[in-house]
């Protein structure tokens, strides 16, 4: 309310959507909306008018309706939107065109990100009916300016129950990777490993994937955003998963490499060293004062080395990345922030300008190398294998606290896990 002054800001909440004829996909909140009130149905409005007389954070909600209930479960009513989330006044959405004047009258501009067709134009009419009372009275809107900015700063700060939700996340996917490290095993399924995964996330009230599960195993790990996960695993691939936890809209997001037979084979073992220590090594840079983008041009300086260590690069490290070389092995940036979204909104420029870090900022550190099976002038001991190491940073005022510490990362450590663990999995498809 501070940020918009004397405007007023309309928020739509995320509507259900159609997965297949009269069947909707789960439901999840738009996370700016989510963030402003904790409101967790659809079809729902969020109304600040900092300036109003009487009410400053209005919601319009789904009424009670017994036989709505019926079939799709209890709402929160409207009653219940004051008692219970804290709204000053609320309304049934049905009443929107005719509440919502009382509020917007009197201000200067209207915080609003198009994209919900509902209420576009609705919102580009409140301009045009005040027209005349602009010029008559000197008062009503005359703009509309899109809040995602006003989101983006507030979010990349986390606060100390964002950080709790966070923390929880990492620890439940955590929980998760260590799970399937124990349990993958030759003959198995991609998509029976996930099913471990989803196992552990589905044990905790209001956890489920965050994203797709990348289940990647042999050539797929060269894949950045493999989903099929439909592959039989082989002895002697390296299984790499990318899965996270949203446990209460907030997410975790990890990655793990390791060898489905439970010992690395020396080429995969060479290039997943060079991962690790560029991954171990830029989180030790991760500290309030620590300028963002250091971490990309670093990371590319010590991938660019190691790939010319093994063999990967052949030339002067300078002019490789002066002609980008490295990119042919490692194609994305080094990570990004996390909490609401998996990808979480990022101010992390003021134009040209890059940030610091921040105490409560969040963020991936994701090094990867992947070399295609098709790759050309490349040893053919590397082809077909992908590695990725990610882990969730948080900065603190003292430097930066791994929140996925837990899950093995380290070579030696990976394999006395899975030495320890035999399982006997069915692989019937």
């Amino acid at each position: 309310m501070e940020r918009i002054a004397d405007g007023v800001a309309i928020l739509p909440a995320h509507r259900l959507a159609t997965r297949s004829n009269n069947m909707s996909y789960k439901f999840r909140q738009n996370s700016n909306f989510y963030y402003l009130t904790g409101f967790p149905e659809p079809e729902a409005v969020c109304v600040l008018a900092p300036n109003h007389k009487k009410y400053q954070f209005i919601l319009f909600v789904l009424p009670k309706d017994k036989g709505a209930e019926t079939w799709d479960g209890k709402r929160i009513g409207v009653a219940n939107s004051v008692s219970d989330f804290g709204a000053d006044v609320a309304f049934p959405i049905n009443s929107f065109d005719e509440e919502i004047n009382q509020f917007v009258e009197d201000c200067s501009k209207i915080y609003y990100a198009f994209g919900d067709s509902t209420y576009d134009d609705k919102v580009v009419s409140f301009i045009t009916q005040n027209r005349r009372n602009r010029a008559s009275q000197g008062t009503g809107p005359k703009s509309i300016v899109d809040p995602t900015d006003i989101f983006a700063e507030m979010r990349l700060i986390k606060n100390g129950e964002e950080i709790k939700r966070v923390r929880r996340a990492a620890e439940i996917t955590a929980q998760a990777h260590i799970k399937a490290m124990k349990l993958t095993k030759p003959g198995i399924y991609e998509y029976q490993v996930e099913a471990m995964i989803d196992s552990v996330f589905r044990k905790v009230d209001d956890g489920y994937a965050g994203y797709n599960t990348i289940i990647a195993s042999g050539g797929n790990a060269t894949i950045l955003h493999y989903i099929d996960n439909n592959k039989q695993i082989e002895d002697g691939d390296l299984v790499l998963i990318d899965a996270g936890c949203e446990h209460r809209n907030y997410n975790g997001d990890v990655t793990r490499t390791f060898p489905a037979s439970g010992k690395f084979t020396e080429p995969q073992r060479v290039i997943y060293q060079v991962v690790l220590e560029v991954q171990m090594a830029l989180i030790q840079l991760i500290q309030p004062g620590t300028k963002i983008d250091k971490l990309n041009h670093i990371a590319i300086e010590l991938l660019t080395e190691g790939m010319i260590r093994i063999g990967l690069l052949n030339g002067k490290k300078d002019k490789l990345i002066e002609k980008r070389a490295y990119r042919k092995f490692y194609m994305h940036g080094i990570g990004h922030p996390i909490g609401l979204d998996v990808h979480d909104v990022c101010r992390i420029k003021d134009g040209e300008t890059f940030r610091t870090f921040q105490p409560g900022m969040i963020t991936t550190v994701e090094p990867g190398i992947y070399v295609a099976a098709d790759s050309e002038e490349v040893p053919d001991i590397f082809l077909g294998i992908g590695v990725r190491i990610e882990d969730d940073v948080l900065v603190t005022e003292e430097g930066h606290e791994v929140l996925t510490d837990s899950v093995p990362k380290k070579i030696e450590d990976i394999e006395n896990l899975m030495a320890n663990h035999m399982p006997s999995v069915s692989t019937n498809q």
